[in-house]
């Protein structure tokens, strides 16, 4: 089943986390949790989207390259600058999904147009 969401005038996270459990199949009636779903979520008017408070600066997202020391970081800013704020989106939502072999299954289902 497809679900169509506009992103206009919505949050980042509240849209991100709306996302996410539709893409878990946990809005349809033959749920099963050891199964990647059937639902497909496409998001329209990514540009509108809004990010609340001071987290355009204040947001920082952490990676680790698997070195010591080796702590990476970047701005939410800076992701939007260098990859849009698709990248943002696909990040919120992927945090967001169960941490199981799953994940890159339903995130996979995530189509966001501009």
């Amino acid at each position: 089943m497809e679900h169509v969401i506009d992103a206009t005038n919505k949050n980042l996270g509240r849209l991100a986390s709306e996302v996410a459990v539709i893409l878990q199949g946990k809005t349809s009636p033959n749920y099963e949790p050891r199964l990647a779903g059937e639902n497909k979520v496409i998001i329209k008017n990514i540009d509108r989207m809004t990010i609340s408070g001071r987290k355009e600066t204040q947001k920082i997202y952490f990676r680790h390259t698997g070195y010591m020391g080796h702590l990476k970081e970047e701005t939410y800013q800076e992701v939007v600058e260098k990859k849009g704020k698709e990248e943002a989106l696909r990040r919120a939502v992927l945090r967001m999904l169960p941490k199981n072999k799953l994940q890159n299954i339903r995130i996979k289902n995530l189509v966001i147009e501009k």
